[in-house]
């Protein structure tokens, strides 16, 4: 019996028309990375403690053209305070540093009923979008000479139903 190579498979072609996926992810790009050591050199001979990160979290979506494209932007910032002393100074608390990305999806929708789509927008795509923006922090504050900020897993349904429970018009 002679050994034949197995078949191996090709691509997977993407069905379109009424056998589209219901979520595709089209892309996925930095709009805005913005990395700032305010007090540099200086800081990072002062420094007494390691970072205390301040992270600020915002997802927005909106419908990228008159069809089913959608655009989902992920911003992240990080605000690292330290504890310095110069010389034999008091201690004070300052700005170590400030990061900030804006990543943005564009994302296409099929066949998802209306009523789920601020869901999966605001949900799911962020969810899949997380792990890339949380490697960008990671390695942007690494290279930035301080440790990498590695950012824990976020609930977006819970931040999306926390968000839906407020009142319009509070913030």
């Amino acid at each position: 019996m002679a050994d034949s190579p197995a078949p191996t498979p090709g691509p997977t072609p993407t069905p379109t028309g009424p056998q589209a996926l219901p979520l595709v992810q089209n892309a996925l790009y930095v709009k805005d990375l913005s990395f700032e050591v305010p007090g540099a050199p200086e800081i990072y001979m002062s420094m007494r403690s390691q970072p205390q990160i301040q992270l600020k979290l915002d997802v927005q979506a909106r419908r990228a053209n008159e069809q089913n494209l959608f655009e989902v932007v992920l911003t992240i910032g990080a605000t690292a305070k330290v504890q310095t002393q110069a010389g034999n100074g008091p201690e004070a608390e300052a700005t170590a540093f400030v990061a900030e990305l804006v990543y943005g999806g564009l994302w296409t929708l099929n066949a998802i009923p209306t009523e789920a789509m601020e869901r999966v927008l605001l949900v799911d795509c962020p969810a899949l979008m997380f792990p890339f923006a949380r490697a960008i922090i990671a390695d942007v504050t690494r290279d930035g000479g301080f440790p990498p900020v590695l950012l824990a897993p976020i609930d977006f349904l819970g931040l999306f139903e926390q968000r839906r429970a407020q009142p319009s018009g509070t913030a």
